[in-house]
């Protein structure tokens, strides 16, 4: 929420500059806007950095590493990280989790005014959870070619006939959230082979 009005403030200012002072304000307002934005671009990249602590915990436990925080005026309100192994649950998807959470922690299902920071694509199950739950803003790490329901495959999310359709930014962090994945299906082969070898 706090980058939604960082950003709205700094179009907003510099509309006002340039109405009131021409071409002069562009001069002026450049270097002021590019603070501004690279204020709320370290933001995106913290929130995003705590996401992908979720999905490194989330590896360590043998899951698939996929992570996610819940932002609610600049402060993580909830975090979750994959657990569908660990409970045997298919649903156990780190947004799901961070989701319910956050709800539990706000005390009803309306997330208004709160943004997600995840490190890969959504699902469909997952990006159906995000449009019921009224988030504001969604920010992608990495996006999933094969499963994604929120640009990829599907664009769930920003689907026009749905009563709610969220914000979405892609490619925060991008190669860190591709490379965490990579490293896990590459391991994951491996021991697979090891397996197989040893059953021989």
């Amino acid at each position: 929420m706090l980058s939604i009005v960082l950003e709205k403030f700094i179009l907003g200012i510099t509309r006002v500059f340039c109405i009131q002072f021409g071409a002069k304000a562009h001069k002026t307002l450049e270097p002021i806007c590019n603070l501004l934005y690279n204020l709320a671009c370290m933001n995106k990249y913290k929130f995003m950095k705590e996401a992908l602590q979720e999905a490194a915990c989330a590896g360590e436990l043998g899951e698939v590493p996929i992570g996610a925080v819940i932002v609610r005026d600049g402060e993580i309100i909830s975090r979750g990280h994959n657990l569908t192994e660990t409970f045997g649950d298919p649903t156990a998807h780190a947004e799901i989790l961070a989701i319910r959470n956050a709800a539990q922690k706000l005390g009803g299902w309306r997330l208004s005014g709160c943004e997600m920071y995840v490190t890969c694509e959504p699902c469909s199950m997952c990006a159906g959870a995000l449009v019921w739950s009224r988030i504001d803003k969604l920010y992608i790490g990495t996006m999933d070619p094969k499963a994604g329901a929120c640009g990829s495959v599907l664009n769930i999310v920003q689907e026009d006939r749905f009563n709610h359709s969220l914000v979405v930014e892609t490619g925060i962090l991008e190669d860190e959230c591709s490379q965490i994945l990579k490293e896990f299906f590459v391991k994951l082969r491996k021991d697979r082979k090891k397996n197989r070898r040893s059953k021989i």
